[in-house]
C-alpha cells in the first residue's frame, strides 16, 4: 500500500500511526517532496469522483482565484491537483487498482479490509 501525505498534516500524521499500530506496512510519500504523479491522482479521480478527491476545504482551496473554482469537472480537478498537489484530499492511500482518500472510520474499515 501506498500513502500520499503532507508531512505537515495532523489527520495525515494520525493516518500513519495508525498504520503502524495496526500493523499494516505502506509506503509513505510526502507530496511536497516527492510529488504525486498524474497517473495516480487521474486513477484515483476515476475511482473515486473528483468531488472526494478534491479538497474544497483546505487552505489551498479559498487561495484559488475565484474563475478556477467554477465548472469543476474531473479533467478540471485532475489539472488543479497536479498544478498544486495539496489541493488533493489527504491522506490518499493506493492499493493495487483501489484508492481510499481521507482518513476518518470509513476510512479505517476499507483500509483494514485490504491489509
Amino acid at each position: 500500500m501506498d500513502i500520499y501525505i503532507l508531512k505537515s498534516c495532523d489527520t495525515c500524521r494520525k493516518a500513519v500511526k495508525w498504520l503502524e499500530a495496526e500493523n499494516i506496512k505502506a509506503e509513505i510519500f510526502d507530496i511536497r517532496t516527492n510529488g504525486i504523479s498524474e497517473q495516480t491522482i487521474s486513477a484515483a479521480i476515476a475511482s473515486l469522483g473528483w468531488e472526494t478527491v478534491l479538497n474544497r476545504r483546505s487552505t489551498s482551496w479559498r487561495s484559488l482565484a475565484q474563475d478556477k473554482k467554477l465548472d469543476i469537472n474531473n479533467e478540471k480537478a485532475l489539472a488543479l491537483i497536479v498544478e498544486n498537489p495539496t489541493l488533493m484530499k489527504r491522506p490518499l492511500f493506493v492499493s493495487g487498482q483501489e484508492y481510499v482518500a481521507g482518513f476518518d472510520k470509513a476510512a479505517q474499515e476499507a483500509l483494514k479490509s485490504k491489509s
